[in-house]
C-alpha cells in the first residue's frame, strides 16, 4: 500500500512538472507569435469627435490583436500630415490607416510607404491613386447627399440652396455631387451660393456669416459634413435668419441629433465612424492573414430626420 501511494504521488508530481512545463511553452511560443506589432494612423483632424469615435473603434480592433496603434494629428495641414507620416514609417510602423487632408497632396507621403514597403488602408475619404492603397473604406457618401435632396424635395418645390463644402475632400466632394444631380434636371431648385468651410463649425460660421452680407435669398444649406452644417446654423441664429431655413449635414452626430430633436436642423444623413474603425480593423487583419481584400468598401447611409429620430440614440454615434 506505501509503494502504491509512493507511485501515486510520483505520477501526480510528474503530472504536474508536465504540465507546467507546457504552458511556459506554449507562453514562451505565443510570445514569439504574437510579439507587438505597430500600426499607425492618422485623419484629417482630431478637432471633429467623428474621427475620435473611429480611432478608439480601430484601436479596440488592433488591441484585441495585441498590437499597438499610434496616432498623430495634422491639424488640416496636409504637408504636416506628410512629415508625421514619415516620423511614423521611422518609428517602424507595419501598417498605415490613412484619413487624408487633401487627396491629392498626400501623394509623396503615399509614395514613401510603397518604397518602405508598408501597406496603407485609406479610410473615410479617398486619396487620388488608389494603386497606393490596398483598400479604401468609406461611406457611400454619394447616397449621402442623395437622402438630403430627397427629403429637401418632398419638403420644398422650389429652393435657392446655399452649400458648404469642401473641394481637397473626396468623401464631401462627393456627397455634394450626390446632392446637387439629384435635382439637378428641375431648375426650380437652384445653387445660390457654394463655398469652402474646411468640415469645420468655426469655417462653416465665417463663411456663412459673409454670404449673409450679400443679401441673396435662400432657404436651404447643406453642409458637407455635420459641423460645417452646425457652423451655418450658428451664423443663421446670430443673425436671426434662421426662420424657415432647412438646414442638412451628413454624419449623424450626437450634436446634430441634439439640435434636430430640438427642432433647430432639418436632416443629416448617417455614418458610423466605429464600423468604419471596426471595418478598416478588421481588413487589416484579413489582409496581414493573406485573404483578398476588396479595392473599395462602401457602408449605407440613411436620412435621420424628425420622422424616424427616436430609433437613434441622441447623445451618441450609430
Amino acid at each position: 500500500m506505501k509503494k502504491t501511494g509512493i507511485l501515486i504521488l510520483c505520477l501526480i508530481v510528474l503530472t504536474s512538472t508536465w504540465v507546467v512545463a507546457a504552458i511556459e511553452n506554449e507562453g514562451q511560443e505565443s510570445a514569439v507569435e504574437h510579439e507587438p506589432r505597430l500600426f499607425g494612423s492618422t485623419y484629417m483632424t482630431r478637432n471633429n469627435p467623428f474621427f475620435d469615435v473611429l480611432h478608439r473603434s480601430l484601436e479596440e480592433v488592433v488591441e484585441e490583436n495585441g498590437d499597438i496603434l499610434i496616432t498623430r494629428d495634422p491639424l488640416q495641414d496636409q504637408n504636416k500630415q506628410n512629415e508625421q507620416i514619415l516620423e511614423m514609417l521611422e518609428e517602424g510602423i507595419e501598417m498605415l490607416f490613412l484619413n487624408p487632408v487633401d487627396w491629392e497632396t498626400v501623394q509623396p507621403a503615399l509614395e514613401a510607404c510603397e518604397k518602405a514597403g508598408i501597406p496603407v488602408i485609406n479610410i473615410d475619404t479617398r486619396v487620388k491613386d488608389q494603386d497606393y492603397v490596398i483598400t479604401c473604406i468609406e461611406t457611400d457618401n454619394y447616397q449621402a447627399g442623395q437622402e438630403c435632396a430627397k427629403d429637401m424635395m418632398k419638403r420644398l418645390d422650389a429652393a435657392e440652396i446655399v452649400i458648404l463644402d469642401n473641394p481637397i475632400q473626396t468623401s464631401i466632394t462627393d456627397r455634394v455631387r450626390g446632392f446637387v444631380e439629384t435635382f439637378a434636371d428641375d431648375p426650380d431648385y437652384k445653387i445660390v451660393y457654394e463655398a469652402p468651410a474646411a468640415g469645420e463649425l468655426e469655417v462653416g460660421a465665417r463663411v456663412m456669416s459673409e454670404f449673409l452680407s450679400t443679401g441673396v435669398s435662400f432657404n436651404v444649406v447643406f453642409g458637407g459634413n455635420d459641423p460645417s452644417a452646425l457652423g451655418g446654423l450658428s451664423a443663421l441664429q446670430q443673425h436671426k435668419k434662421d426662420e424657415g431655413v432647412l438646414v442638412y449635414g451628413v454624419d449623424g452626430s450626437p450634436d446634430f441629433k441634439a439640435m434636430l430633436e430640438m427642432g433647430y436642423v432639418t436632416g443629416t444623413s448617417s455614418q458610423s465612424p466605429r464600423n468604419l474603425g471596426r471595418t478598416a480593423g478588421e481588413t487589416a487583419y484579413a489582409y496581414l492573414q493573406g485573404r483578398e481584400i476588396p479595392k473599395y468598401i462602401s457602408l449605407p447611409s440613411r436620412l435621420i430626420s424628425e420622422d424616424n429620430l427616436n430609433e437613434y440614440e441622441i447623445n451618441g454615434w450609430q
